[in-house]
This record gives C-alpha cells, sequence and structure tokens, in this order.
C-alpha cells in the first residue's frame, strides 16, 4: 500500500502558477501514472479521498492498463454540478484566461492563510469535513495547518486555483467519466452528512453510469476513510473481492 502526497500537497513541492503547466487534476493524474509505472510497477487499485478521487479517475482515463479498479470517497468536482459548456467563444476564453489569473493575484491569500492557521478559523473549517467533533483531534490540526504554515502554501494555493478554473472542458469530471465509459469499475464511497460534497451528486452518477456502484456510509461526513474508518474499509474490501477476485490481487494506492 502506498500513500501519496500530490504536488502542492503535504510534503510536495507548491509551485507557483506557471500557464504551461497548470496545477490541476491532469498534472496530478500524470504524477500518479508516473509512480505506478516507476514504483508499483504493475496494475494497481486507485484508492482517494476528496480531490485524490478525481486525481484516481484522471489516471485511470490517461492509462487505464496501469488501473485495475478505482474508489473515490467522494468524487467532487464543480462541473459534476454546472457542466462546463460545450462550446465557447474565443472571446469568452481569452478573458477567462486573463481575467481569472488577474483576480488570483490580487486576492490576499498569504494574509488569509495565515489568520486561518492562527486562529480558530482553521478548527470550524476542520470541522466542517467532519460529522464528529474534531476540536480536540490536534493531531489532525498539525497534520492540516503544516502545509499551510510553509512560506510557499499561498503561491500554490492560488496555482491551483487558476489551474482547477481554467481546466479544459474534457479534465472535468463528467468528461472524464464518459471517456472511462465501463472500461474500469468505479466505487464511490459518500458520507451520508458530506457537507461539502452533497450525496445527491453521488446518487446521481451511479443512476447515469451503470458501472459506478454508489455505497452511502451514515454517519460520517466528507472524509469517511478517516471518520468511520472500518466501515469504510469493510464497505471497499467487499465491492474489491466481489470485482477482482483472489485471483487478481493489486496493489492499492491511497491519496490524500
Amino acid at each position: 500500500m502506498y500513500a501519496l502526497d500530490l504536488i502542492g500537497f503535504g510534503d510536495s513541492d507548491q509551485p507557483r502558477w506557471n500557464r504551461q503547466r497548470p496545477l490541476d487534476n491532469r498534472l496530478w493524474g500524470r504524477q500518479t501514472v508516473a509512480f505506478l509505472r516507476e514504483v508499483v510497477g504493475r496494475p494497481a487499485v486507485l484508492v482517494g479521498n476528496s480531490l485524490g478521487g478525481l486525481t484516481a479517475l484522471t489516471a485511470a482515463v490517461l492509462c487505464p492498463e496501469l488501473v485495475q479498479a478505482l474508489v473515490a470517497a467522494p468524487l467532487p468536482d464543480p462541473a459534476l454540478l454546472r457542466p462546463v459548456p460545450k462550446r465557447r467563444s474565443p472571446i469568452q476564453r481569452q478573458l477567462e484566461r486573463r481575467l481569472i489569473p488577474l483576480v488570483m493575484r490580487l486576492l490576499p491569500l498569504e494574509l488569509l492563510l495565515f489568520l486561518i492557521i492562527r486562529t480558530p478559523l482553521l478548527r470550524s473549517g476542520l470541522q466542517g469535513a467532519y460529522r464528529k467533533p474534531v476540536h480536540e483531534d490536534r493531531e489532525l490540526m498539525q497534520l492540516i495547518a503544516k502545509p499551510a504554515r510553509r512560506r510557499t502554501a499561498a503561491q500554490a494555493l492560488r496555482a491551483m486555483s487558476i489551474g482547477m478554473a481554467l481546466r479544459p472542458r474534457g479534465a472535468t469530471a463528467p468528461e472524464l467519466l464518459n471517456r472511462l465509459a465501463g472500461r474500469r469499475s468505479l466505487l464511490l464511497l459518500w458520507g451520508s452528512e458530506d457537507r461539502f460534497v452533497p450525496v445527491s451528486i453521488g446518487v446521481d452518477l451511479a443512476r447515469r453510469y451503470p458501472w459506478v456502484h454508489l455505497d452511502v456510509i451514515d454517519q460520517s461526513g466528507h472524509c469517511p476513510h478517516d471518520e468511520t474508518t472500518e466501515t469504510f474499509l469493510s464497505g471497499m474490501l467487499l465491492w474489491l473481492d466481489r470485482n477482482l477476485g483472489e485471483s487478481s490481487p493489486a496493489e492499492t494506492g491511497q491519496r490524500r
């Protein structure tokens, strides 16, 4: 089992905005594929929480022969609520490319991050991801705050915000699901009380794609792998047994 820090997160590099190398799920998907090729060396099961789920989906589309199955807990993408239009005028695209980076450069993210990690705002925001109280969990607080305290955190947040906002339509979850088109199985594990990504999105995806299986975990928020670990693992392993069987063992890559 492997756990990856995606670029911009954890202890990985926190790059600034680069138009030629945008920080979005395409880059994270390529990072994952490179890891599978260079380290794992064989097809694997990818398990991702939140943005990691979108990254796992992207990696499976980029290189399906290296991915046996996918688990997303949950699958967040604004395009699942408001799909990107199929056609946008060249003028509209040009305005977006100029305006979004400008707005993000003007936002005082350095000051905002400073305030968030040194005030109760961090605790309040983190509590939104959990159903159970986490205000006494100092280890969790430190885990989340550590990357945000780094000198390069604000530039990475800015780069990520610009990159995700300017993604082409083909890099959004709806298009990635269409491209995967049942070639790989996908399990959605969704907390019934997820306040960040409503479970109704998962219900709609399972209805639209017959090869997508939804397992709603009761009494859990946005992080079911942490909040209801035993239920999360038992549901995932049962599904993997049904879809892969004992004759097809797989390495499992967990992402954060």
